[in-house]
């Protein structure tokens, strides 16, 4: 059966050729199916009747599939914000574990929530994106969780394009993240940034939608595509923003992360600069500064060059 529903206002917004409704504040109604074999209910979309205001500042964005228990957590960390001026957006798969349920539970705290099937997590992403209204948006997908309750007060008066915090990852007690002010292309080639501690501007997610041909690495494309190649604005904070759920895919890439990643570079980059980051990528950070100011003139220069055999003549010796 289904009961009705309309949109008072809605305009289409294409992402990586998909078009996606986009539905505005001044909408409400729900739509509802209910099987009455089984008298399950899949509710395919709620969107609460919200005030005419003026932008945003945030869209907190979860996604969500067969993950009831972890979904409860992050509803939790997310409506006990104090900061009030954000959108909340659900994007569920179309779990079957009762997630709909929580859903529904906190609906009230909820501005726009869909249960459906959909094609990965990317895919479900970029629906987040389509309905997002905020300046920034943030994923706090099922499992993770705001570090605190005044995470998105604490980061407010921050304007750069990308704003990036810490996490706390499982139960490592040191919380991790981009150690350095500025960023650069080999800090991304060495590694991936958390996107639950990333605030980005949402027109750059509408520039450079999650690659949906992805399963794991299309967050980090992004990053490439709007740190680098855009060299957009962008500021790395010494606040922790969320607390990491480990057990995601990401996490358990069973070595799929490095395929993609290899594939993603070819795709992005020209084979010179990819020659390069092979050359720079075993040397670690602090060997790299420590050999730029080795190398800033020329007798220091023959210095090293002479200590460095020397070691490397030792070390083969002792084999």
């Amino acid at each position: 059966m289904y009961v009705p529903y309309r949109c008072i206002q809605e305009r289409i917004i294409s992402i990586n050729n998909r078009n996606y409704n986009i539905v505005h504040h001044n909408v409400h109604f729900a739509a509802k199916i209910q099987n009455k074999s089984d008298n399950n209910y899949n509710y395919q979309k709620k969107i609460l009747t919200l005030q005419k205001n003026s932008q945003m500042r945030y869209s907190v964005i979860t996604i969500n599939y067969n993950n009831r228990e972890g979904l409860k957590q992050t509803i939790k960390s997310i409506v006990s914000q104090t900061f009030r001026d954000f959108e909340f957006i659900i994007i569920d798969g179309g779990s079957t574990d009762g997630s709909v349920d929580v859903i529904m539970e906190k609906s009230d705290n909820i501005s726009y929530w869909v249960s459906e099937k959909d094609n990965g997590v990317y895919h479900a992403m970029n629906k987040g994106v389509a309905q997002a209204h905020g300046d920034y948006l943030i994923f706090m997908n099922s499992g993770d969780c705001f570090h605190s309750s005044d995470v998105l007060s604490n980061v407010s008066n921050y304007q750069e394009d990308i704003i990036l915090g810490k996490v706390y990852k499982g139960e490592c007690p040191i919380p991790s993240g981009h150690n350095r002010h500025d960023i650069t292309l080999i800090d991304l080639m060495r590694g991936s940034l958390p996107h639950q501690a990333m605030f980005i501007r949402r027109d750059l997610l509408i520039k450079h939608p999650y690659d949906e041909n992805y399963k794991i690495v299309s967050d980090w494309k992004f990053c490439l595509e709007a740190m680098i190649l855009d060299n957009c604005s962008f500021r790395n904070i010494d606040i922790v923003i969320a607390d990491y759920d480990t057990s995601g895919i990401s996490t358990n890439s069973n070595g799929l992360l490095p395929k993609e990643k290899d594939i993603i570079k070819r795709e992005v980059f020209p084979p010179r600069i990819i020659a390069d980051y092979l050359r720079f990528a075993p040397v670690d950070d602090e060997l790299l500064d420590l050999s730029l100011l080795l190398t800033q003139t020329i007798k220091a220069r023959k210095i090293a060059k002479c200590i460095i055999k020397f070691l490397l003549l030792f070390t083969n010796k002792n084999k």
